[in-house]
């Protein structure tokens, strides 16, 4: 059994149940200096790799991928009464997934890309503001260009617990983890709750 395609099952039905941000994750990440961060970011693909999403390459959580190669993740649907874990080591997606991905969003949120120096102290909000507002009259209507330093990344997961609660806390988990050579998954390990 592939758990990935049991995380997409998941995903599509907290989708369908319109739940707020079905696709929200929290993103763990090391620093090169050993120290943990934990964010939400959203997932935007799932496939028999793992999972992707996108960031500005200059963020802190970028660092700390490039850093260290590795991170983990966790969704939770509390009103599904489900999460999923992953752990893995990370790899940029290519400039073509990239660039599908960000002229695929909404042209607020490119902008908003292009002018944000995301983690990184600002002035104040109003400034960034009007950084927006020029670049949105600087454009004119054209499209907005993918910033050189904003893409995807791949969580190629190399261990996934599927999570399903239970009465009286006990809770299903199965782990599983992928082989060497990354192609078969494990029989899946049921742990206690």
């Amino acid at each position: 059994m592939n758990p990935l395609e049991t995380l997409a099952a998941w995903l599509a039905e907290a989708e369908s149940a319109r739940l707020v941000e079905p696709a929200a994750m929290a993103l763990a990440t090391l620093s090169p200096a050993g120290v943990p961060s934990v964010r939400y970011v959203l997932c935007r693909g799932v496939d028999a790799r793992g999972v992707r999403f996108f960031t500005n390459y200059d963020s802190m959580k970028a660092h700390d991928l490039d850093g260290t190669g590795r991170a983990a993740c966790a969704f939770h649907w509390a009103a599904l009464h489900r999460q999923v874990r992953i752990e893995g080591h990370v790899v940029r997606a290519t400039a073509e997934e990239s660039d599908a991905y960000f002229q695929a969003r909404p042209r607020g949120h490119q902008l908003a890309a292009a002018v944000s120096p995301q983690s990184r102290p600002i002035a104040s909000l109003e400034d960034l503001r009007a950084r927006y507002q020029e670049l949105e009259t600087r454009l004119a209507g054209a499209p907005v260009p993918r910033p050189e330093g904003w893409g995807g990344y791949w969580l190629i997961a190399q261990a996934v617990e599927l999570w399903r609660a239970g009465g009286d806390r006990m809770h299903d988990r199965v782990r599983y983890e992928r082989s060497e050579g990354g192609a078969m998954w494990s029989e899946g390990v049921r742990l206690a709750p």
